[in-house]
């Protein structure tokens, strides 16, 4: 017991030495709520110069962004974050993603037909207010791969833009501070320290949550607009994108001039942009791919078949949905084990990245102590996770409407996890590095003893194939334990369903600006990239018109 409580103040000593790049802390900026209307008080009909679809991860940014010079409507189908307490809390992240759905939850839960549980966002700040928190940028190779021309200079300054309002840097918790040195041990060098980028080995990474345990989402990003030219409407849900053949160009003879939307009480409003004004979806990878279809934007034979009229015939809208598959194991702690969200990664140089988290179980679960070999305790149970996802993923799969009317049903969505073997033999190499992550002495402490003495691991759920050599076993524990990381994209991919602008392609006046542009999932978690490219594409959207 002695050296266990040495050893838990040797790394929480060690925890003092991180020099803070970012604020610890910060109180809560609600200043953003001037802006915000319940849909039921906005009149029936009105003008404006943008009208943003989904006030989420990255229409938050962008209509901060394009309120700077013009009036923006954002249209959000949820509600404010102060309606729900629970999402502004660390503590109530588990909460928000297990609670029952009854339509008016902040997250949307939803199976995909390959029988993964998800969720996504229902809430002004998007998926941003029900996720872990982790901020870490992309990889130079999504830039490369992603089909956009890219300003580097200006990705920097809109990363920084994001970072110097929500992003914030504090000392990590006695288990993430272990599983750091765990993932040094296993090899998952070298030690990067605290880092935002996207680079080999372990680091501490930024986070959206504050020291004291405070969530501080893209909502925040309202803040930094000219909240004078800015409209939040919440409950208002977005039927369909207006689009007109009345206007035509010398690019195409369709153009989107506003959208039709209900409130919570099932009245129909309609918005409109203005001259040289645009409609843009970020209703997420989700939400933007369902809305063309709703619309009459995509392929003629899915169409047809729910009696939509056809706008435009594009066959890529829905196609290519992706998801990075999560693998883990649940180690069931034998002391008392502060909950932590995801602080620490560790990126490999074969596609695979590790992060780690703790938690409490909410039930009373049997555990065996080292320190009463002679008995089984009955106590809450603390769990430490040690999850592995890979890069990309190659398999991809595709949305279809569930219904052709009702935007409120979810879309079925298969992901197709493992369908292409390069990521199944990718997950097969990130698993066997958590299996020496799981011999490292760092995690010696984490080991239970048995009736006879013996010390191993006790684990909730799957554990480890014993014979991590055995590729069969292995492949049958990646398919068997496949679960999400809510790390979803594609739909609208560029070059298929928009151009390097985002514009979608044959109808002037309509962007896409949300995940669901990706043709893979940048760095550990693309929160950060996905409010990048909002505040990215709103600058140059203002640069344009000027």
């Amino acid at each position: 017991m002695a050296t266990l409580v040495l050893l838990l103040l040797f790394y929480l000593f060690h925890l003092q030495l991180d020099v803070l790049a970012l604020p610890a802390s910060s109180d809560y900026n609600f200043s953003y709520m001037k802006s915000v209307y319940n849909a039921i008080d906005l009149p029936a009909k009105e003008l404006y110069d943008y009208i943003v679809i989904g006030g989420g991860t990255a229409g938050c940014s962008l209509a901060a962004t394009l309120s700077e010079k013009y009036s923006v409507l954002v249209l959000e189908r949820g509600n404010v974050p102060a309606a729900y307490p629970q999402v502004l809390s660390a503590n109530g992240t588990l909460s928000n993603l297990i609670q029952e759905d009854n339509g008016k939850t902040p997250a949307q839960r939803f199976r995909s037909e390959d029988g993964v549980a998800n969720a996504r966002g229902r809430i002004l700040g998007g998926s941003s207010m029900i996720n872990i928190g982790i901020y870490s940028r992309a990889e130079d190779e999504f830039y490369r791969e992603s089909g956009i021309p890219w300003d580097k200079d200006l990705v920097l300054k809109a990363y920084k833009w994001v970072e110097e309002t929500i992003v914030f840097q504090y000392n990590l918790s006695a288990w993430q501070s272990i599983a750091k040195q765990a993932l040094l041990e296993a090899g998952v060098v070298p030690d990067n320290g605290f880092n935002l980028n996207h680079i080999v080995g372990t680091k501490a990474t930024g986070s959206t949550f504050d020291d004291k345990g405070r969530r501080h989402g893209a909502v925040e990003l309202l803040n930094r607009g000219e909240l004078k030219n800015l409209q939040v409407a919440v409950e208002a849900t977005v039927e369909r994108i207006i689009i007109s053949n009345k206007f035509p160009s010398k690019d195409s003879s369709l153009t989107a001039i506003g959208v039709k939307y209900s409130d919570s009480k099932g009245r129909t409003h309609h918005a409109f942009v203005r001259n040289k004004g645009e409609v843009i979806l970020s209703a997420g990878t989700i939400g933007s791919p369902q809305l063309l279809l709703l619309s009459g934007v995509g392929p003629v034979p899915d169409l047809s078949s729910l009696q939509i009229p056809v706008v435009h015939h594009n066959p890529y809208v829905g196609k290519f949905m992706a998801d990075n598959p999560r693998n883990n194991i649940n180690i069931v702690v034998p002391f008392a084990l502060d909950p932590s969200l995801a602080q620490v990664v560790g990126i490999t140089s074969e596609f695979n990245y590790i992060e780690t988290l703790s938690y409490t179980l909410p039930f009373s679960f049997p555990i065996p102590f080292g320190l009463f070999p002679n008995a089984i305790s009955p106590l809450n149970a603390s769990l430490a996770t040690i999850a592995v996802k890979i890069q990309g993923p190659l398999s991809s799969g595709s949305l279809r409407l569930a219904s052709s009317s009702e935007v409120r049903v979810s879309p079925i969505v298969r992901f197709n996890y493992f369908d292409n073997p390069i990521d199944l033999a990718r997950c097969v190499k990130g698993v066997r590095k958590v299996g020496d992550v799981l011999k490292t002495k760092a995690l010696e402490p984490f080991k239970t003893r048995d009736l006879q003495g013996r010390e191993s691991f006790m684990f909730l759920g799957p554990s480890l194939p014993k014979n991590q050599s055995d590729e069969s076993a292995m492949d049958k524990f990646c398919r068997a334990s496949v679960t999400t990381f809510w790390h979803y994209h594609g739909g609208c991919l560029v070059g298929k369903v928009v151009n390097g602008d985002l514009r979608v392609m044959g109808i002037n006046g309509l962007r896409v600006v949300d995940g669901s542009i990706f043709n893979r999932s940048p760095g550990t978690n693309p929160q950060a990239t996905i409010m990048m490219l909002g505040r990215y594409v709103g600058l140059k959207m203002l640069q344009e018109r000027s």
